[in-house]
């Protein structure tokens, strides 16, 4: 197994970074956040997860292990794969889903593209003692600090990734831009993780 991938980020997709290790270029997919913390030419440090198919070997990258840990318990659930593990993972933190299946939160899990009423029940059935309890952890801080232009497409792409739409995706972007706008205002930087999150939640409502 691939424990974690080291080195300096060669390029960076919609879904996907690529980072050197020893001359080789290491494709590796993961979450919007994670994306968001990565520069081309800086150095990163991903967690990572090898998933095996008969037709393809998929490298998984995460922020931290406790990432990587709760993307393969998730894994555990029948019907969850890595896409739908990693879109769960797009849309909460390891915590977030910890409090979700403590607390039988159906609608925390049909925020997730691709669950939905009777699937988020089913999974809460399946992994609620599986998770284990809240840590109170955030986010990891492994990989590089964030850039702060390019939200916008990020966040587009992001949601087009999970299935979205490119109409639907417009009309979220617009949604979350005055919390960005007002991050920006305030000398921060406009986390495309946390923005992901409110878009998905417009998106829910909208439905």
């Amino acid at each position: 197994m691939i424990a974690f991938v080291s080195g300096p980020v060669a390029a960076l997709a919609p879904d996907a970074a690529v980072v050197e290790v020893g001359g080789i270029g290491m494709a590796v997919q993961c979450t919007p956040n994670t994306l968001s913390h990565l520069r081309v030419g800086e150095q990163a440090k991903l967690a990572t997860s090898l998933v095996v198919r008969e037709d393809s070997l998929t490298l998984y990258g995460f922020a931290d292990d406790d990432e990587r840990q709760t993307f393969e318990l998730l894994q555990t659930a029948s019907g969850v794969g890595p896409r739908l593990a990693q879109a769960m993972l797009a849309v909460h933190s390891p915590d977030a889903l910890r409090r979700a299946f403590a607390a039988g939160d159906e609608k925390a899990l049909t925020a997730v593209p691709g669950i939905g009423k009777k699937g988020a029940q089913k999974l809460l059935l399946e992994l609620k003692d599986r998770l284990g309890e809240p840590v109170g952890s955030g986010r990891g801080t492994a990989v590089a600090a964030p850039a702060a232009a390019g939200w916008r497409d990020q966040l587009h792409a992001a949601l087009v990734g999970l299935g979205y739409a490119s109409r639907e995706a417009d009309e979220a972007v617009t949604a979350v831009a005055p919390q960005a706008e007002a991050t920006v205002a305030d000398g921060g930087t406009p986390q495309v993780g946390q923005l992901l999150r409110a878009a998905l939640q417009t998106l829910n409502r909208a439905r």
